[in-house]
């Protein structure tokens, strides 16, 4: 689906990727909804959208609250007059911590925002877009969700729950005029971390780093390519195309590798 001419909610839309995908698809003749649940965060993002006040709107909203949730379309709707399409871009990522040595409360905030947000916003929008002669999800899972990493396997779980979810609800809705894209991201600069809740480990202490992380600005640039030409899925990152081919070809090889890499970062947190 090309954007131009489309009304389209982003969630997570404050910072990172997802103030980057909303920006990007403004230049491109889209509507955007952008959804946060940081109010300062989503106005700074209207801010950098700086006169387009007709095609960005604001939607302080908390994925993990259902009933709130369920409320966005309608709201989306009577701002702009209909939805083409959603992209799941809001999550978070667990403390770099064993599964030992996590809290409830962070697993099931973790599980909430990346799983239960993404199914929320989903299924809320969903009849809506049922309804277009064209319409588009696009969801963000995670190199995570496909290889383990040592630190984020509730992270990773969320987001291979996420993977799962795009894939079978795409596979229910052929025939339909809506298409699924998954998305999954290596490492992109952004301030997920801070939006997490965690702080930023000491430059000694952090995972070995083969490659740069790919800008974010360049990660939204690759997000919108694929969902202009109804991509399946598609690899944001060079560590995540090669970790995909890597666990392809060796999955046992691919979970030692990045184990090794994230030894000393784990080590630091114990």
């Amino acid at each position: 689906m090309q954007a131009k001419g489309k009304v389209i909610a982003v969630t997570g839309a404050g910072s990172g990727i997802g103030r980057e995908l909303a920006l990007l698809l403004l230049t491109k003749g889209a509507k955007v909804a952008g959804v946060d649940v940081n109010a300062a965060a989503l106005a700074g993002t209207a801010a950098l959208a700086g006169n387009r006040t007709t095609e960005f709107a604001e939607f302080v909203t908390d994925i993990t609250d259902r009933s709130a949730v369920e409320a966005l379309p309608g709201q989306v709707i009577a701002r702009f007059g209909t939805v083409d399409g959603i992209i799941n871009n809001a999550g978070i990522i667990q403390p770099f911590l064993r599964l030992k040595d996590l809290d409830y409360g962070t697993i099931e905030r973790v599980l909430n925002v990346n799983l239960l947000g993404t199914l929320f916003v989903t299924k809320a929008f969903l009849p809506y877009l049922l309804q277009r002669p064209e319409a588009h999800i696009v969801n963000l899972s995670s190199m995570g969700g496909f290889v383990p990493v040592p630190g984020q396997t509730i992270y990773g779980a969320a987001k291979a729950g996420v993977k799962l979810l795009s894939e079978g609800l795409g596979a229910e809705l052929l025939g339909t005029n809506v298409r699924i894209t998954v998305v999954f991201p290596g490492a992109v600069a952004t301030n997920i971390l801070e939006n997490s809740g965690l702080r930023r480990p000491a430059t000694d202490r952090s995972p070995k780093k083969t490659m740069k992380p790919l800008q974010a600005q360049k990660a939204a640039e690759i997000i919108v390519a694929a969902m202009g030409r109804n991509a399946y899925n598609v690899f944001v990152g060079r560590d995540a195309g090669l970790m995909d081919k890597l666990y392809r070809i060796s999955p046992k090889f691919a979970v030692r590798t990045i184990a090794r890499n994230m030894r000393g970062l784990l080590a630091a947190s114990s």
